[in-house]
């Protein structure tokens, strides 16, 4: 590396970029007694988008002022242009240290950069980690000097075929520091890593084994106290040992009648731990855990803590609309509490380790986990590939060991298919690499089990194994669900059931929704017939949210009901990016999940909600479903999702009677009526009713008429003011006598010719120039400049050569 450190110097930035780069930390005034600082270095980097990997004193480079987290890949994953960008970036910040002390460490903590990453301090090489979503630690503390000093971090998140995740992967590969990142002051003799483990749970009792490591042990008469408080904050155990090893371990007396972690009590205790030399503290730490103990029964169910459990899970991308995999810690828990809220028990971690936050939420909400490898497609690959990918899966176990909401490490995901390097996908090769991992995994923890997903040659080798299973969607009927798991439970030891579900366009939505019914080949079930010319509903199916809603009603209906079934997974909760998918109606969007991008729910979400939460709601499908059409004197049928015991709905004040909750009553668990809506404004209200008598109400309106549109002549813009000082501008397209062709679905193009931005690169139903309609419908936001006098709106597509909207000085400056 070139000696750049004038060049770097913040005083050679411009504007508020030198205030920025100026990072203070919490060293001022130190004294050799403080024991240990940890310091958020989030705010204040610069950022050059430059892939080069030696910087020039010579070049005068341009950078952008950004705050951690980061990525480069925030919006152009899911821009206009194909691809999205794969090469490295440069991070840069200053801090200013008052003193460096013999008696110290200084580590910069990583909770996470993809891929691979340099830190340079003072211009001087400090460290490399290769693999993300996992952490990683650079100690600096030879290269610090008193006064300013400049870190320098490159990360690269390009093509590398020697590091999982594989490029065929469907989701993108997000490239930046895409986590929090911490400064770390710490005494040369200090405590490392500590493993906590419950070998042995029941009600009446819990056994606890610590394993502490002491780092740069030097001393002889250090002692470590360790204290066990309980959930209620009572101090239930304390035990002090002499440290003679780097590793030493701690057994207690089994803890009485531990408070145990479960789904609905996420009971959690806390380790506080001293280390001290002749009764002088000289490091602290404490960490959280949990009693439990689960079981997978043979063939059978799952249970824990000795009850049975069905698992009602759903699966997490890290990334969100805007922000791209740069999730900040309150996006995190904000997911996951969703999903709670939704009444799930169970996330699988879709397909890496991901950000420490979400363990912690998993941890305090209930939600027990599938954290995943992400050997993710691929196939197997060379030396340093199994080297990589061994080390990672080795960091993640060892990352999360002491989380009581993991039960499951899973070794990879349809690892088979398109392999990267030659005869990659065979199991002559596979399997022997897949052992080794499973050997990895059961001795580094062996209380958890192992899974794989969709490799069969490999099902053998791993505890847990979930096959193929997308009835209704890749293949054949979801009606054929039941006779997919009957087949399963027989033939699979442990076999739990993740992914399936299928992609719907939000506020889409069809009187009668393609089923497929002689059309395909309904009794088949697995996703292998995607790769084949088979018919099947990802391909010929209308993508509204009709179709899903009765998939899932069906699939839900059909493992709440199997006494013998540990469960299902659904795919996934949030929408989310991948390259492989340009042509969706969202271009670059998975669009199976229950929430939007932004998290906002789909109608399906409350399908999950009626039959798992136990807040008590009412929800009239469809909310996104408010003009409809049809000949007079048809009746319509209409579905309520609620978790009450029994539900009233009303048609423009007129009961139409009360009916009871049945879950084997399909759809909607009979909670649906026969109507006849009038022409012009309907207005449904649903009144539900708990165990104790309380009701909860949902209401909505339907905009009814009984002529049928003709072809669309029209693209017409209007516009509507949002809450947020923004424009929400909405196209429709019209037939001759200005009726909303409710069936027209083709993609449009959205953009703003002046006087505004248009919210763009966002994946979701209101921030994406090009999208495909939604019952002849689609919507765009628009920020006004602040100066503008009128905002100039187009929209146009092949059918119809642009459409365009004036909107006034007097609209934008309310």
């Amino acid at each position: 590396m070139n000696s750049l450190y004038n060049h770097f110097h913040p005083h050679n930035c411009k504007g508020l970029l030198s205030l920025l780069l100026i990072f203070t930390l919490a060293i001022h005034g130190q004294k050799k007694e403080d024991i240990r600082t940890v310091v958020n270095m989030n705010e204040g980097w610069a950022y050059l988008e430059n892939g080069v990997k030696e910087l020039s004193s010579s070049e005068n480079y341009i950078w952008e002022s950004v705050n951690l987290p980061h990525t480069w890949n925030a919006e152009d994953v899911v821009d206009a242009e194909p691809g999205y960008r794969r090469d490295a970036g440069w991070y840069r910040k200053t801090i200013y240290m008052d003193a460096v002390l013999t008696e110290k460490l200084y580590q910069l903590y990583f909770e996470g950069a993809n891929i691979v990453s340099e830190v340079y301090i003072n211009n001087q090489f400090a460290g490399k980690h290769i693999g993300g979503y996992v952490g990683f630690t650079i100690d600096i503390t030879k290269f610090l000097i008193k006064g300013e000093n400049t870190i320098l971090v490159r990360v690269d998140n390009g093509y590398n075929p020697e590091i999982i995740p594989s490029q065929q992967s469907d989701f993108f590969i997000y490239g930046g520091i895409t986590r929090d990142v911490y400064f770390i002051t710490q005494p040369v003799e200090h405590l490392g890593k500590i493993q906590i483990t419950t070998p042995s749970v029941s009600k009446s009792k819990g056994t606890l084994t610590i394993k502490a490591q002491v780092e740069n042990l030097s001393s002889k008469d250090l002692k470590l106290e360790s204290i066990i408080i309980d959930p209620t904050g009572k101090q239930v155990a304390k035990k002090t040992v002499s440290i003679s090893s780097e590793t030493t371990e701690i057994h207690f007396k089994p803890i009485s009648s531990p408070m145990l972690w479960d789904t609905e009590t996420p009971q959690l205790y806390t380790v506080s731990f001293l280390l001290t030399e002749k009764g002088k503290v000289v490091d602290r730490k404490e960490e959280k855990f949990g009693f439990r103990w689960f079981e997978f029964k043979d063939h059978g169910p799952f249970y824990l803590n000795g009850k049975r459990l069905i698992i009602r899970g759903t699966h997490r991308h890290e990334e969100h609309a805007g922000t791209g995999a740069a999730m900040s810690n309150a996006q995190h828990y904000a997911d996951l509490k969703l999903i709670k809220s939704m009444g799930a028990n169970f996330v699988r971690l879709a397909h890496y380790p991901q950000d420490p936050e979400v363990y912690k939420a998993c941890d305090e909400l209930g939600l027990l986990v599938w954290d995943e490898l992400p050997w993710c497609r691929g196939g197997v690959g060379n030396e340093p590939w199994k080297e990589n990918t061994k080390r990672l899966l080795k960091e993640m176990i060892e990352q999360n060991y002491n989380h009581p909401s993991i039960i499951i490490w899973s070794l990879g995901n349809e690892m088979y298919w398109l392999p990267e390097f030659e005869n990659g996908d065979n199991p002559d090769l596979i399997n022997p690499f897949l052992e080794q991992l499973n050997q990895i995994a059961h001795e580094l923890d062996p209380y958890r089990k192992t899974a794989i997903r969709k490799y069969y040659e490999g099902a053998d080798i791993v505890d847990v194994f979930s096959p193929s299973i997308w009835s209704g969607w890749y293949s054949g009927s979801y009606k054929s669900y039941q006779k997919a798991i009957d087949t399963y439970k027989k033939e699979y030891k442990h076999f739990i059931h993740a992914e399936y579900g299928g992609s719907s366009h939000m506020g889409r939505h069809s009187e009668n929704p393609i089923t497929g019914e002689g059309v395909i080949q309904s009794e088949g079930w697995e996703e292998e017939i995607v790769q084949t010319q088979v018919d099947n509903i990802a391909k010929i199916g209308d993508w509204s949210e009709n179709y899903i809603v009765d998939l899932f009603d069906w699939h839900l209906r059909i493992s709440e009901s199997d006494p013998d079934f540990a469960g299902n997974i659904q795919w996934a909760f949030k929408d989310f990016g991948t390259p492989l998918r340009p042509e969706n109606d969202i271009p670059y969007m998975n669009q199976k999940g229950l929430v939007d991008r932004n998290g906002n729910p789909k109608d399906a979400f409350f399908v999950f909600k009626s039959y798992w939460s136990k807040e008590p709601f009412v929800y009239i499908e469809s909310h996104t479903w408010t003009e409809r059409q049809g000949p007079e004197n048809l009746e319509r049928n209409i579905s309520v999702y609620s978790n009450c015991k029994e539900v009233e709905l009303f048609l423009n004040e007129k009961s139409l009677g009360t009916k009871e909750k049945n879950i084997q009553n399909f759809p909607a668990s009979g909670l649906n009526w026969d109507l006849l809506f009038q022409e012009g404004k309907n207005t449904l209200i649903a009144i539900g009713k708990d165990q104790t008598g309380k009701e909860f109400r949902d209401e909505m309106e339907v905009q009814y008429r009984f002529q049928k549109n003709e072809s669309p002549k029209a693209l017409a813009l209007h516009y509507s003011r949002l809450s947020n000082g923004n424009i929400l501008v909405t196209a429709e397209a019209i037939d001759k006598n200005g009726f909303r062709c409710l069936d027209y679905e083709k993609r449009v193009y959205f953009q703003c010719l002046s006087g505004g931005e248009t919210i763009k690169n966002q994946g979701t139903p209101t921030g994406s120039e090009i999208i495909s309609m939604s019952n002849g419908k689609a919507s765009i936001e628009v920020q006004p400049h602040k100066e503008s006098d009128k905002i100039v709106m187009s929209v146009l597509n092949q059918d119809f050569k642009g459409t365009y909207l004036e909107i006034d000085s007097s609209i934008i400056q309310k």
